[in-house]
């Protein structure tokens, strides 16, 4: 399919997205920057629920940098530790807060090139906080987008870069900026990873996967 049908197709796809929620957010809980950033960071390969049960208690203790730091890396884990991978998380946490500290005046930055230089932040982490508290028209590709965008057929890509480009270039930019928030979603609660509930989609009209042939040989997108 040549990129102006995809276009056409992804219009489509984000004028009934939009429709059925017209400002979506992210469902982790946070009251400043920092919050956001140290919850996203979190986040990586845990559920949203988890990382807010767990801030729910740190931030009434803990929500600046030097909160952070004065907490150390011992005090953080007993917040935390029912994350996964909670003692790498607050090492970096720990590590991430100094950072700001030394060469951020304790705000977190604005540009990608300075949030991929704190520990524990990725390219996938920073696209979260430059669209989330920025506003800027980023695609953070986690599982459920690059599950979505490959069953879609908007972004089809063998890794996470590639399907980032692919949407950058698909998405009109009228639906970019929130973008990543319906697809997030729409893949937790619609399209779901093992048995997408298809019968219940809206967007089912113009979704590749539904129109294949044997829809349900998706083992390559499950994993």
């Amino acid at each position: 399919m040549k990129l102006s049908q995809r276009k056409e197709q992804a219009r489509e796809i984000f004028t009934i997205l939009r429709e059925l929620n017209p400002t979506p957010t992210t469902e982790l809980n946070y009251n400043s920057g920092f919050e956001l950033l140290v919850a996203v960071v979190l986040s990586a390969q845990a559920t949203d629920v988890g990382v807010n049960k767990a801030t729910a208690k740190l931030y009434p203790i803990a929500n600046t940098p030097e909160q952070i730091v004065k907490l150390g890396e011992d005090g953080l884990i007993e917040f935390i530790k029912t994350i996964g991978l909670y003692k790498n998380k607050a090492k970096n946490v720990i590590a991430l807060s100094q950072m700001l500290i030394d060469k951020h005046g304790s705000n977190v930055p604005a540009t990608r090139e300075e949030l991929e230089e704190l520990p524990g932040v990725g390219r996938k982490t920073a696209n979260v906080v430059l669209n989330t508290l920025y506003h800027q028209s980023t695609m953070a590709v986690d599982t459920h987008i690059f599950r979505l965008a490959n069953r879609l057929g908007i972004g089809k890509g063998k890794d996470v870069l590639a399907v980032e480009k692919q949407l950058l270039k698909t998405i009109p930019d009228e639906f970019l900026l929130d973008a990543h928030h319906w697809l997030i979603l729409h893949g937790r609660y619609v399209c779901k990873a093992r048995k997408p509930e298809c019968e219940h989609c809206a967007i089912t009209m113009y979704c590749d996967y539904f129109h294949s042939a044997k829809p349900h040989q998706d083992s390559a997108l499950i994993k």
